[in-house]
């Protein structure tokens, strides 16, 4: 059989497990993931094992340590992923909410409910926890799920679906709504970004080419999700010390993630007073600064920064920084550069908060807080499938009601349209 053969039997597959997982109520799926909760501790040895033949080649293949670590599962880590799968379980089912209803004057009852997407294509890089929390979060909103992780973890991905289907089996969730895309090669991904009607959507997962390849080739429907250019804009009215300790949480706390602050903008009024010691700040923080000529002028160890600097995600403890005018060349320095992710003002001026609210066109807007509170988790919904940049459909973190579309119902009785 060839390879889009394979690939064609399990969408199928994925398809027809997707119609008897959304009628589903919510306990059997909670039930459901509870039993995949306990297979993944009961064969935690069985994971470590196929995850140290994927750390094993990555090494030899070169690849940095701090790559590695993502990589890696222990029996520790382990428990952690099955323990998120529990708090899934936990979470409130979306489907079948009731967005919107009425009566209307002609007596028809009309209800807006939420259900599920149908089958959703996941394609990742990296981490293998990825597989199975994206995995938990399909299943719980009513989704199958086609997961095409990257080949340095096709091992420990290839264990942890089979895992996965094989504790689906004594469940009244079908085994199929949690496959794996047959494949390593990059035909396999285009298989699936190809797959219009067999997939009702794709989510990836990962740097700015992976998303940008995927947005470009799929005749899926895509939702963007990750890319992070941050922004800190110190505004001349900002509160020096919440300015200071704002700055280096959101660049120093994780700076691997896409909610880290990538680009400072200091607004010239405060800048005499802000970078000496936010340059200081930073650099006890571990943090290379790239700055335009006037930041320079603050510190000897500063960077030229290019204007490729400001638009780059440097997910390392790297950092672009400008003076800027006026609150309004901060907000066109980030509608020129930034990516729609998260961006931040540290003002005690509630007039340029507003201001700055109103006109950033980002997912997320903070307001003296941390860019890295853009998260599903601190946001109060749980897990998240990933952080949405886009417009339509879905926009910032993407919880569980994200992963749903709508469903009109009207309910009459006998009536007809004159």
């Amino acid at each position: 059989m060839s390879e889009v053969e394979d690939f064609l039997k399990v969408a199928r597959a994925a398809k027809d497990a997707a119609a008897v997982l959304a009628p589903l109520p919510r306990a059997p799926k909670d039930l459901a993931l509870r039993v995949v909760a306990d297979a993944l501790v009961a064969r935690s040895a069985e994971i470590v094992e196929a995850n140290a033949a994927d750390v094993d080649r990555a090494r030899a293949a070169g690849v940095p340590e701090a790559m590695i670590d993502r990589l890696r599962l222990d029996v520790g880590r382990v428990e952690k992923i099955a323990a998120a799968v529990r708090e899934v379980a936990e979470l409130p089912d979306p489907v079948g909410e009731v967005v919107r209803g009425s009566t209307l004057p002609n007596g028809l009852e009309l209800r807006q409910l939420r259900v599920p997407l149908g089958v959703i294509g996941i394609i990742y890089e990296g981490r293998p926890n990825v597989t199975v929390d994206a995995a938990a979060l399909c299943l719980k909103s009513g989704n199958a799920v086609l997961l095409r992780g990257s080949s340095s973890a096709y091992s420990s991905n290839t264990v942890l679906v089979k895992i996965m289907q094989e504790a689906l089996e004594g469940t009244q969730v079908p085994a199929a709504a949690v496959q794996l895309v047959p494949g390593q090669t990059r035909e396999s991904v285009k298989h699936l970004m190809r797959a219009r009607g067999l997939v009702d959507v794709l989510i990836p997962r990962g740097g700015a080419s992976l998303i940008n390849s995927v947005v470009e080739e799929s005749t899926v429907p895509v939702i963007e999700t990750g890319v992070g250019n941050c922004h800190v804009y110190v505004d001349a009215d900002a509160d020096i010390e919440t300015a200071l300790t704002i700055l280096v949480n959101a660049k120093a706390q994780r700076p691997s993630v896409c909610n880290a602050a990538e680009t400072l903008l200091v607004h010239a009024e405060i800048a005499d007073a802000f970078l000496p010691r936010a340059l200081t700040a930073l650099k006890d923080a571990g943090v290379t600064v790239h700055g335009d000529e006037r930041v320079r002028a603050y510190g000897a160890d500063v960077v030229a920064a290019t204007e490729e600097d400001f638009f780059v995600e440097y997910l390392s403890l790297d950092i672009a920084a400008a003076v800027v005018d006026s609150l309004d060349d901060a907000v066109r320095h980030i509608r020129t550069y930034g990516s729609g992710h998260t961006d931040a003002i540290v003002t005690r001026s509630q007039g340029a908060a507003r201001r700055f609210v109103a006109s950033v066109d980002s997912a997320a807007v903070a307001v003296n807080a941390s860019t890295r509170f853009t998260d599903g988790g601190e946001f109060g919904f749980g897990a998240e499938i990933g952080i949405s940049t886009q417009k339509l459909h879905a926009r910032g973190p993407m919880g569980l009601p994200e992963l749903t579309s709508t469903k009109w119902i009207y309910t009459g009785d006998g009536h007809i349209r004159g």
